[in-house]
């Protein structure tokens, strides 16, 4: 039924603008009592089986949504009805901007990817955290919120933007994200060398500590699928060393070719970062080797070109304790998050581990003879 309506509406609206139609259905449906009762027992049945404890939080299951579709944490309630274990908002920059000029959001149907630019579009810091200091959740979930740096900051004032945000929304945060390799943010990537990543993430650490005293905020750091494998183990390095608590792999990707794309060469010439099913072998041969350099030393969370339980179920293999999507959410929609928590389920099932703790990184663990 789903795929009728995004071939009959979906796909004939400009993306930007059918997001935000989608987004306002979503958040109609949860504040209406009987009808977000009813799409909760539908849409997000429990598997037992499927509980994790991360990041010092106990969750239904590991898939959640990515950052990107609810900037504002306008829709938290919505999306968690939806059957999402956690919700990542965001990004979120220390001032409200506009993000980029339109039209900035391009779908790859054939693909099932998106190319995006754009620009970390939000209210800012001090409007998003007094929404979430308003907030009155109907369902709750962990809640991560990702940060990035406000566009007319420049580079060597990055740190204090990133503080600024950090010292708004920490309080609100059952995890926080410092999102430094977004594409779409000029000079926002050269963050990730460990000489500039060190001392804006001891900043951050500091902020979160310095403004929530009754709790550690846990801290993860985003990066980029287009990092060379030395910088991939130089973060990975660092945050052992700094006591991050994980990382997020990956964003989306700059590159084009060697993915197998099929968009007209028109699309494919669109400037911004790549996201989808193209992405995944990348994002997951990241994770892996974050996974082989760091351990259970640090949570990973695995994200980009995940549709399919199979997909997600590579992921933990592969390391990650947690998976998120966001565009196959777009193409398979709302009961896409029920699909893929049975997949798990089942495949779990017939595997040899009794708990998904006990999957995650289990092909770093095979022997062979």
């Amino acid at each position: 039924m789903y795929g009728l309506l995004f071939r009959a509406l979906f796909a004939r609206m400009d993306p930007e603008k059918a997001h935000h139609l989608a987004f306002s259905w979503i958040r109609c449906a949860a504040r209406i009592p009987v009808l977000r009762t009813f799409a909760a027992a539908v849409l997000a049945p429990r598997h037992k089986a499927l509980r994790v404890e991360a990041l010092g939080r106990r969750m239904h299951g590991p898939f959640g949504l990515a950052a990107g579709f609810d900037k504002n944490a306008e829709g938290t309630d919505g999306l968690a009805m939806l059957g999402f274990d956690h919700v990542e908002i965001g990004t979120v920059t220390g001032q409200p901007q506009p993000g980029n000029p339109k039209k900035r959001l391009f779908r790859l149907v054939e693909d099932r990817a998106l190319i995006n630019r754009m620009g970390f579009n939000n209210e800012g810091s001090a409007a998003v955290a007094a929404r979430l200091a308003a907030r009155d959740a109907v369902f709750p979930t962990t809640l991560g919120v990702n940060i990035g740096k406000t566009k007319a900051v420049t580079e060597a004032d990055a740190v204090g933007d990133y503080v600024t945000s950090t010292e708004a929304l920490a309080p609100h945060a059952d995890y926080l994200v410092v999102n430094v390799s977004s594409p779409n943010t000029p000079g926002l990537r050269n963050l990730q060398a460990t000489e500039h990543l060190r001392p804006l993430l001891t900043a951050v650490r500091e902020a979160a500590d310095r403004t929530v005293t009754d709790r550690r905020v846990p801290l993860l750091v985003k990066i980029a699928p287009d990092l060379a494998d030395e910088d991939i183990d130089a973060v990975a390095d660092l945050a052992v060393e700094l006591g991050l608590d994980g990382i997020i792999a990956t964003n989306t990707t700059i590159a084009r070719e060697g993915l197998g794309l099929t968009a007209a060469p028109a699309l494919l010439a669109e400037t911004g970062g790549l996201s989808g099913a193209p992405v995944g072998d990348r994002s997951t041969e990241v994770l892996r080797r974050l996974y082989a350099r760091a351990g259970d030393r640090l949570t990973l969370i695995g994200v980009g070109g995940i549709t399919t339980a199979e997909d997600a179920w590579r992921r933990i293999l592969a390391g990650a304790t947690l998976v998120q999507g966001y565009t196959a959410f777009l193409y398979e929609g709302p009961f896409w998050m029920r699909t893929v928590h049975a997949g798990l389920a089942r495949r779990l099932e017939a595997s040899p581990y009794a708990t998904l703790a006990e999957a995650v990184g289990a092909d770093h663990r095979k022997v062979t003879v």
